[in-house]
């Protein structure tokens, strides 16, 4: 269930994979995908799940067979850590990028990115810093206010708790649509979140029940 908001006379598609979809631009915006993650920790000696980095890209792909998208832009953190250029997760990297061949990437560079470096030249990235000025939006990797536009960012991973009768609470990803500054969910898997506290004049749509729902 996809819903529907309008931010600066945009519409914008908020999806329950944690995604945004401008369909003025046939763009996904997709923040904090974080591929490698777990080979990064395995790198480590860490005992972590296998198989993140294709349950990413299988998610990936279903966006990209149900709307018609020409672009997409990666919000920062799109290789988790040096461990990530694991050959593994480059090969399953590289064999989606050749199903995808006519697709626009773009990576706007994240602080996990400035340590993991730039993927490889043949995924065919563009790699840019922050700020991404698209009509009325500056996309980013780093929640921070821009002079002139209406900020669209992640790093934050954002999570809001929902609290039901006694102790009973759900923990669920959220978009967090904000007046100057709007936060979009972590898209990989093995990502983990921040709890985050709305004000008065921000709104909380979480993702649950394969479906994005207004909160508050």
């Amino acid at each position: 269930m996809v819903c529907s908001i309008t931010l600066e006379k945009q519409e914008l598609w908020l999806l329950p994979d944690k995604a945004i979809y401008w369909p003025a631009r046939r763009c996904l915006l997709i923040a904090d995908a974080h591929f490698g993650k777990a080979s990064a920790y395995r790198s480590l000696g860490q005992p972590v799940p296998q198989g993140t980095t294709q349950e990413n890209l299988t998610k990936l792909d279903q966006l990209l067979a149900a709307f018609a998208c020409e672009q997409v832009i990666f919000l920062g953190d799109f290789l988790h850590g040096p461990g990530s250029h694991a050959s593994d997760t480059l090969g399953a990297l590289r064999a989606w990028r050749e199903r995808h061949r006519g697709l626009s990437l773009t990576l706007i560079r994240g602080n996990h990115d400035k340590r993991a470096g730039d993927p490889p030249a043949d995924l065919r990235i563009e790699v840019i810093p922050e700020p991404l000025l698209m009509g009325p939006f500056a996309l980013q990797h780093e929640p921070d206010a821009h002079a002139s536009h209406h900020v669209l960012a992640g790093h934050v991973h954002p999570v809001y708790r929902l609290r039901g009768k006694g102790r009973q609470s759900l923990r669920l990803a959220c978009f967090q649509i904000g007046r100057r500054i709007s936060l979009l969910p972590a898209f990989g898997a093995f990502t983990g979140g921040y709890p985050v506290s709305p004000s008065d004049d921000e709104q909380i749509f979480v993702v649950a029940d394969q479906g994005v729902w207004p909160v508050r």
